[in-house]
């Protein structure tokens, strides 16, 4: 608790110029990323290690953060995604039984810059005006100058291709050997909650690094094939994108999550661009224009699909549209067993309303391999 009380002064220098300060939370250093915010009022673990936020400053819009602890089999990941923390009050205590660490141990083993006392709400404020932008946080707040230097030399988000640091080095499964359906997944930043979906639903899941080409993939003989989530810009991953093309061209069973779902609808010639903030949180709601019924879902995504040229697109069919801005949030292919989503489906925490989106995925196998025998 002493390192929670000897706090020293911390600040966020965004790269417009604007400074706001908080404390460190005993762990020392800096980090540079682009800045986002996510509202969601739980789940802070699952966040974290979610590579769909590799390179990015979490802002949190919760006031309380680690008062529940971390329980390691709820990361997505191997390690912390994010590449720093802002939050209004870290708990360095927690309350629940089941929790295996304190949060702040989990950020001091993987060295994970965080500051608190942050006035969050003026930050995000901010940001929702001004739109995502890159930015450091830093405990040390004597050299302003050199920060500023040190920022103007960051990447901006468009164009970056992230996916290539937090795919798999090597293939592995996930799943009963045994199990009726295969499934070849590529890992664009893929969510272990997406694979235990899958595989709930009696799949067997060969999991794929980014650079693999349509020909190794069909090797194994799969039934299905799914692209993932994943950080970054879309329009960079052209491997990627020929890949979607080939196997919708084949008329082959075909699922994409948010980076996976931007990847589809490139490779059909639709293109992307980078949102003011993105949608990042666990209360978005969905329209399912096919059936009329609304979806309150987990999100977590910078860019999105345009909707003029999806619209006009003459094999594409939109069937989910976000209800706070009408951007495109689903799409199929006609004639093809090939859709996508732009949200979470696999959401972990929660909300769980969009589910049935894997169990759409696994009739399409199962229709397509009746009709192939």
């Amino acid at each position: 608790m002493s390192q929670y009380l000897s706090r020293k002064k911390a600040l966020i220098l965004l790269q417009d110029g604007t400074v706001f300060y908080g404390k460190s939370i005993g762990i020392e250093g800096q980090a540079f990323g682009e800045l986002c915010f996510n509202t969601g009022m739980t789940g802070y673990q699952e966040i974290f290690t979610d590579p769909s936020y590799y390179g990015q400053l979490m802002v949190t819009t919760n006031a309380h953060i680690g008062n529940y602890g971390v329980q390691q089999e709820e990361s997505e990941s191997a390690s912390i995604q994010i590449a720093g923390l802002i939050c209004k009050n870290f708990n360095v205590g927690f309350s629940r039984e089941a929790a295996d660490s304190s949060l702040f141990d989990f950020f001091k083993q993987q060295n994970l810059v965080a500051i608190s006392d942050v006035d969050t709400r003026a930050l995000v404020s901010y940001i929702r005006d001004n739109g995502a932008m890159n930015a450091v946080i830093s405990t040390d707040v004597s050299d302003l100058d050199g920060l500023k230097t040190q920022l103007a030399e960051v990447p901006s988000m468009v164009g970056l291709a992230l996916s290539p640091k937090v795919t798999t080095d090597e293939p592995y499964f996930v799943g009963d050997a045994g199990a009726p359906l295969k499934i070849a997944a590529l890992d664009l930043g893929i969510k272990r909650n997406i694979l235990r979906n899958l595989a709930s639903r009696g799949a067997y899941i060969k999991v794929f690094p980014l650079a693999t080409s349509f020909e190794t993939m069909q090797t194994w003989n799969p039934d299905g094939y799914f692209l993932s989530n994943g950080p970054g810009d879309p329009e960079p991953l052209r491997d990627a994108q020929a890949l979607a093309a080939t196997i919708v061209d084949k008329g082959l069973p075909l699922f994409g999550i948010c980076l996976g779902h931007q990847i589809i609808a490139l490779s059909q010639g639709i293109s992307t661009y980078k949102m003011l903030n993105g949608h990042r949180g666990i209360n978005h709601p969905i329209l399912n224009v096919e059936t009329g019924r609304g979806e309150i879902t987990s999100q977590n995504h910078g860019f999105a699909i345009d909707r003029k040229e999806t619209e006009a697109h003459k094999d594409v069919v939109i069937t989910h549209k976000h209800l706070n801005d009408n951007t495109v949030a689903g799409i199929r292919i006609k004639g093809k067993p090939c859709f996508s989503v732009q949200y979470h489906p696999e959401a972990s925490p929660g909300p769980h309303d969009s589910s049935y989106l894997f169990d759409q995925f696994i009739s399409h196998i199962n229709n397509h391999k009746k009709q192939a025998s």
